[in-house]
């Protein structure tokens, strides 16, 4: 299956600065995935998904900027969704088409949802896995523990180590899966070692107010395009309470709970793989 790696140029108010995606797939494709990822995490998560969807679309798994491939910005304080969804915008004018459907895991869901209620929108259906219109505070703070720590590692599989406790959430993978997240995950320091492959700097938006829930129900109501919810069983991100809400309000999504998983499923099993592609192709 074709893969390449690409990058753009993003805008910000300190300068523009190279956002990396790695595309799967024939340009030609009839249609176009965008996979977003999570929030220190990297287009190189959704390899499994992107392959198995390849067969019939084009799939684009962006680096959010200040992680992966992509460039950090010179001003941690401009790291936030205008940034994100303005960055997303430009890949979907790089790709050059009407319409995509979206796949996004919890900073990307919440910014496929909020593309998703522009008015006319290029989303054609979303998926959102493991995120919500409603975060409540205590969520937040989990990951605010460790978001923007600077952990330093004396080879991959001490890397890899720590993304299986820091990512227990994602549920049992194959040995193969945590080993490439590793691999992906990394920066090669100059002394040889090892750390996170995202700029510490991502924690401001974090650092910059006092932690409180997040409340996104006036923008989930404007979503018009169909939506399937991914929930993981054990999830203290994307409440039952809140996944439930989300079949009643605006869109009225499809919600599928995954068992055995937290924050987040990490769509790589056949099956989980299997839930996207069914909804992508019901369009």
């Amino acid at each position: 299956m074709p893969m390449s790696e690409r990058s753009f140029l993003g805008l910000s108010m300190a300068g523009f600065h190279r956002v990396a995606y790695t595309q799967w797939g024939r340009d030609d494709a009839r249609r176009t995935l965008v996979c977003v990822h999570g929030l220190t995490r990297n287009g190189r998560d959704f390899d499994r998904l992107a392959i198995e969807m390849a067969e019939g679309w084009r799939v684009a798994c962006p680096d959010v900027v200040g992680r992966g491939r992509s460039d950090w910005l010179a001003n941690p304080a401009l790291y936030g969704y205008p940034q994100y969804c303005a960055d997303m915008a430009a890949l979907i004018a790089r790709l050059g088409v009407d319409e995509v459907d979206w796949v996004g895991t919890s900073m990307g869901g919440l910014i496929g949802m909020m593309l998703a209620a522009q008015p006319n929108s290029p989303i054609r259906r979303l998926v959102i896995n493991d995120v919500g219109p409603f975060i409540a505070r205590e969520g937040l703070e989990r990951i605010a523990d460790y978001v923007g720590k600077t952990p330093i590692f004396e080879d991959i599989p001490a890397l890899e180590s720590y993304l299986r406790f820091i990512l227990m959430g994602f549920g049992s993978l194959p040995d193969a899966c945590w080993r490439h997240m590793a691999e992906h995950s990394a920066r090669r320091l100059p002394d040889g070692r090892w750390a996170l492959a995202y700029d510490p700097g991502i924690a401001a938006a974090f650092q910059a107010q006092p932690m409180a829930d997040v409340d996104l129900w006036p923008v989930w109501e404007r979503v018009r395009c169909p939506v399937l919810v991914l929930r993981g069983a054990n999830s203290d991100l994307l409440s039952r309470e809140t996944a439930e809400e989300m079949t009643r309000r605006g869109p009225a999504a499809r919600l599928v709970e995954i068992p055995h998983t937290g924050h987040a499923p990490a769509l790589m099993s056949k099956e989980q793989i299997q839930l996207v592609r069914d909804f992508l192709r019901e369009g």
